[in-house]
């Protein structure tokens, strides 16, 4: 019987049933409501796969071995139940992928040559696009659950349970056996109509649907992902080393950062999207149509001088709804004064006068209590020449 939560929806394994009769469900009908549900709850496509993701458990295996997860000890722990559905939730039998673009519609001169200028703009920080609005993980949930809701209008009560990268869930590897779109070679899954700025979502069902069809690559020769990359995250076409990538360092990484790595990481305090800019076809990526994603102010533009001006209480209030909370103040400090060493570096794109409150603000959370904060202000204000 599968059991809801507060949180999300669970399982219970010691007894599965359905409360509908599967081999009379008119798949065709339910089929076509689903996809216009879909579009309506604001997703972008939806797909169905089984839940056979055998062939990549080999990748997944090398992987984790070569430790290119670096301190996502949770990816290690669940090992190969990532690769089986079937596992991590005992009844499923398809599993139903959507994915939803992200591109705010409020940020109309959002470009590949706007945001190079960002990162050429030593006094400001850079925030991933993804995060410059609501914290995706809410919006998506809440849209996913309504899905599942009209569902059950449509067929009854059913077993099910909802994730967007909440559980250990191989998401790329689904989508792109459901026709979401291919596997780029910056690991990311990509569309031709959509490029791959765009998040995913999962429903596991507990009874067959029609499997939607795959894609074919679309790569070619192209390595563009693999020539930007600033830290050379991208070891090989397909292998990301997560101990190299700034989307890695800047959110789940809890330590120091590695200096021989610190300059490569520039302004980008909270993630990275070089490679995604990169890519050729994200000239196609499409404008997400919910205000959840349009950009905040506070992340826009935002001016490193003003951010270290930032307490808890501010930090916290500031990032309300949204997905750079998790990270908390701290780490938000680190990855905001080493930006603010990087500028000072640099020291022909800061004037005296601009250096010195750089140089101000960062003295102010010397003695912060976390050492990893106290050890990157120190770097950075060595960098003050």
């Amino acid at each position: 019987m599968w059991l809801r939560s507060s949180y999300n929806l669970m399982v219970n394994t010691t007894h599965h049933s359905l409360s509908f009769n599967a081999a009379k469900l008119d798949t065709a009908a339910l089929w076509s409501n689903m996809q216009k549900a879909a579009l309506a709850l604001g997703f972008s496509q939806i797909g169905v796969t089984g839940v056979n993701l055998s062939d990549a458990e080999p990748g997944l295996k090398a992987w984790l071995n070569a430790g290119f997860h670096g301190n996502m000890n949770y990816m290690a722990s669940h090992g190969l139940k990532r690769a089986r559905p079937a596992e991590l939730v005992p009844g499923t039998v398809s599993v139903i992928t959507l994915r939803m673009d992200y591109l705010p519609s409020n940020l109309p001169q959002l470009s590949v040559e706007s945001e190079a200028n960002a990162l050429n703009q030593a006094s400001q920080g850079v925030v991933s696009v993804y995060a410059r609005g609501r914290d995706y993980h809410k919006v998506l949930r809440h849209r996913l659950q309504k899905l599942q809701a009209q569902m059950a209008d449509w067929v009854g009560p059913f077993g099910h349970r909802v994730f967007t990268d909440s559980a250990p869930v191989m998401e790329a590897e689904l989508a792109v056996k459901s026709g979401q779109g291919w596997r780029g070679k910056n690991t990311l899954v990509l569309q031709r109509e959509a490029g791959s700025f765009f998040f995913l979502g999962e429903i596991f069902i507990d009874f067959a649907l029609p499997q939607t069809e795959s894609l074919t690559s679309h790569c070619g020769t192209c390595t563009a992902c693999l020539d930007l990359c600033p830290t050379q995250a991208i070891v090989a076409p397909y292998q990301l080393d997560a101990r190299r990538c700034i989307s890695y360092l800047t959110i789940e990484h809890a330590g120091e950062i590695p200096l021989e790595l610190r300059p490569l990481i520039g302004n980008r305090i909270y993630g990275c999207d070089d490679c995604q800019w990169a890519c050729p076809w994200n000239k196609y990526a499409q404008r997400s149509s919910l205000p959840d994603f349009d950009a905040r102010e506070a992340f826009t533009e935002p001016q490193l001088l003003e951010l270290l001006q930032w307490d808890e209480s501010t930090f916290l209030m500031k990032t309300e709804g949204s997905a750079i909370r998790r990270i908390g103040h701290a780490r938000w400090l680190r990855n905001v004064a080493l930006a603010a060493g990087n500028a000072l570096a640099l020291g022909q794109s800061l004037n005296e006068s601009e250096a010195l409150d750089l140089r101000r603000a960062l003295e102010r959370w010397q003695d912060h209590p976390d050492p990893v904060v106290q050890e990157q202000v120190a770097w950075s204000l060595a960098q003050h020449r």
